[in-house]
């Protein structure tokens, strides 16, 4: 019997300490194929290559990197490298958290996005704190989650963001959690060069989050896992019923599909 294939990528690059742990924790549950990019990707989103060629290199068995975007390494893996399709593809361990609104830009959790995409169930993996370097105790973490998810029917366009507290431990638990709200200063410097052309510095230093009861910030913030599932359909259900009675629309009612989801929105409040 062929073990499962699991794809294993990240943002931070092939050469990061986060890749390196997560791909020996996936190691035991099947046949392990890394593709990453060849270079730091962070905050990228969902960018990918469509107007600049991309190079894959071998790294030594079953690891190859890519010129190009963490999506970029998703799509190649699926349509051009492997010869069957993977049972999972796992991102990270990426070197800080993704939480929150985290999720719009980062590259760890676009993976999974493409992934996701594919009908390939994912899961995208963080560890807060940028000087923390405990990956042993959030691999044996990430092969527990990542095995349970693998034998279990996930729904269609749903993926999982995970989060590690800085100082996570084999005993640390584990929360399941919404997505919550992270703030940071919205900063834009003005330079300028040797030349004396203008440049700018985009960025700002994180301000804290919102306290939300049962988000993912609440979470890694007591010193749990945060477990998230995420739904790839951004519809905001609750409202549409709301703008049904605005006299823009000359459709009736809504579609078959609308009225489902209405139903597992009341169902679940």
């Amino acid at each position: 019997m062929e073990r499962p294939v699991i794809l294993v990528t990240n943002d931070d690059g092939i050469d990061a300490a986060g890749i390196q742990a997560l791909r020996e924790a996936m190691e035991p549950l099947g046949e392990v194929w890394v593709v990453a990019p060849k270079d730091e990707q962070s905050a990228v989103s969902n960018a990918i290559s469509l107007r600049d060629p991309l190079r894959v290199r071998s790294r030594g068995t079953r690891q190859l990197a890519v010129s190009g975007t963490p999506t970029d390494c998703v799509y190649v893996a699926l349509n051009h490298v492997l010869e069957r399709p993977p049972a999972l593809c796992v991102s990270g361990i990426n070197h800080g958290a993704n939480l929150g609104d985290d999720v719009i830009y980062s590259g760890t959790v676009a993976a999974a996005i493409e992934a996701t995409m594919c009908d390939v169930p994912a899961i995208a993996f963080s560890l807060a704190g940028l000087r923390s370097r405990n990956f042993d105790a959030a691999m044996d973490h990430a092969a527990e989650l990542a095995s349970v998810i693998m034998d279990r029917c996930i729904p269609r366009a749903t993926f999982f963001n995970v989060n590690f507290p800085p100082d996570v431990a084999a005993n640390t638990g584990r929360r399941l959690t919404k997505l919550g709200r992270r703030n940071y200063g919205r900063v834009v410097v003005e330079k300028e060069d040797p030349r004396r052309r203008p440049y700018f510095w985009l960025g700002g230093a994180e301000l804290g989050f919102d306290d939300i009861p049962g988000s993912d910030c609440n979470a890694v913030a007591d010193g749990l896992i945060s477990i998230t599932p995420v739904d790839l359909d951004l519809t905001h259900y609750n409202f549409m019923r709301e703008m049904k009675g605005w006299s823009l629309f000359s459709e009736p009612s809504p579609t078959q599909e609308i009225q489902k989801k209405e139903r597992r929105v009341d169902e679940g409040s």
